[in-house]
C-alpha cells in the first residue's frame, strides 16, 4: 500500500495495511505548520463566533484548538468533512457536531444545515488549498464565509527511504488516494524511475471526484472506495483484488 499524507501521518494507514497483512510505503508530500501569527488568531476568532462553523480536517481541529480554546455558543452549528473531523472536534469539547455519511465536501454540502444560507455568517476552518469546491458552494448559497487558515502545508520533497521502495517495487501495488492535491504533488516532485513505478499502481479513491482526477492525471486502474477513512481505502483495494 502507498500512502500519500502529511509527513508523521501514515500512522493510521499503516495499521490499517499490517492489518491486511499488507506493508506500507509513506509517500509525504508536505509537513503541517501552524500558524501563529496575530492575524490566523483574529481570523480564528471570528470564524468561532459564525451562526454556523465548519472545519475541513482533523488537522484544522488540532491546529484551531492550539490557537484557542474550542467553545460552542447557543444556536450555533458545527459541521465536519467527515468522520474523522467530526471525533476530533468531540474530542476538542464540540459535543453536538454534524457530519455526512458520505465523507467529502459533497457529502458536507448536502447536508440540511447547510443548505439555505441566505446572508449567514459561515466560518471556515481549513489551510490553504484544498476543498476548493466548499467556499465557492457555500458563497452560491448566500453564505457570508469567515476564513480561517489555522495552519499550512509547506512542500516537502519524498523521502529516499520511500523513493528506494518504490524503485524496488516488482508488482504493481496500490496507491490510498484521499487527497487530489497531495497526488498531484507527487507526481510533480518524484524522480523519474520512482514515478514510473507509481503510475503501474492501482488508485484506491476515497470519492468518485478524487477517481475522476486520477484518471485525468492518466491513471488508468481505479477504483472508489466508500470513503476516506483508512478502513475503506484497505477494503476497496481488497474487493477490486478478488
Amino acid at each position: 500500500m502507498i500512502s500519500l499524507r502529511p509527513r508523521g501521518g501514515h500512522d493510521a494507514m499503516r495499521r490499517a495495511a499490517a492489518r491486511h497483512g499488507a506493508g506500507l510505503i509513506a509517500l509525504s508530500p508536505w509537513s503541517l505548520k501552524l500558524r501563529e501569527d496575530d492575524d490566523a488568531r483574529l481570523a480564528l476568532k471570528a470564524a468561532l463566533a459564525a451562526s454556523k462553523v465548519v472545519f475541513t480536517s482533523p488537522a484544522a481541529v488540532r491546529a484551531a484548538n492550539a490557537l484557542q480554546p474550542l467553545r460552542t455558543h447557543p444556536r450555533q452549528q458545527w459541521f465536519a468533512v467527515g468522520a474523522g473531523t467530526a471525533a476530533a472536534l468531540r474530542r476538542a469539547g464540540i459535543a453536538q457536531v454534524q457530519a455526512p455519511q458520505r465523507m467529502d465536501s459533497e457529502g458536507l454540502l448536502a447536508l440540511p444545515g447547510l443548505a439555505e444560507l441566505e446572508g449567514i455568517e459561515v466560518g471556515f476552518v481549513s489551510a490553504p488549498g484544498g476543498r476548493g469546491v466548499l467556499v465557492p458552494s457555500l458563497q452560491a448559497r448566500g453564505a457570508r464565509i469567515l476564513r480561517a487558515d489555522v495552519y499550512e502545508r509547506v512542500p516537502v520533497p519524498p523521502s529516499s527511504r520511500a523513493v528506494a521502495q518504490l524503485q524496488a517495487l516488482s508488482d504493481p501495488a496500490v496507491l490510498a488516494l484521499s487527497s487530489g492535491e497531495a497526488l498531484q504533488r507527487i507526481l510533480e516532485t518524484l524522480p523519474a524511475t520512482a514515478l514510473a513505478a507509481l503510475r503501474r499502481a492501482r488508485i484506491v479513491a476515497a470519492s468518485e471526484r478524487l477517481a475522476g482526477f486520477a484518471r485525468e492525471c492518466g491513471f488508468d486502474d481505479v477504483v472508489t472506495a466508500r470513503g476516506p477513512r483508512p478502513a475503506d481505502l484497505l477494503a476497496a483495494a481488497g474487493d477490486a483484488r478478488t
